[in-house]
C-alpha cells in the first residue's frame, strides 16, 4: 500500500484540508491502493509515507522527508489534481 501525507506548518488543519483533497482526487481517479494522512512539518518523518505534499513556503524545510510534491496553492484542486495524477501515474497506480 502506497502511503501519501499532507503537510502543514503547525496546526493541522490545511493539512487535514489536503488530506480531504488528495483523498476526492484518487477516488475520481478510481485510485485505492493509496492511504492519506497529515501531518505538521515538526512530526512529519520520512519513514511515515511515500510521498509528502506541502505548500511551497514549507518546500525548504521539507527536503528531509524525501519525496516532496510542492503546491504553490492548498486550495487550488485543479493543481493538486495535476500533482495527484502525475504521482498516481509515475507510481503505476492507475490503470
Amino acid at each position: 500500500m502506497m502511503k501519501f501525507a499532507a503537510v502543514c506548518g503547525s496546526g493541522l488543519g490545511s493539512s487535514f484540508m489536503v488530506e480531504m483533497n488528495i483523498n476526492s482526487v484518487l477516488k475520481k481517479l478510481g485510485v485505492e491502493d493509496v492511504e492519506v494522512s497529515h501531518y505538521d512539518m515538526g512530526s512529519a518523518g520520512p519513514d511515515l509515507a511515500d510521498v509528502f505534499f506541502v505548500a511551497a513556503d514549507l518546500a525548504d524545510s521539507a527536503t528531509h522527508l524525501g519525496e516532496v510534491i510542492v503546491l504553490n496553492s492548498i486550495i487550488d484542486m485543479d493543481e493538486l489534481t495535476q500533482k495527484v495524477t502525475a504521482v498516481c501515474q509515475e507510481k503505476g497506480l492507475l490503470s
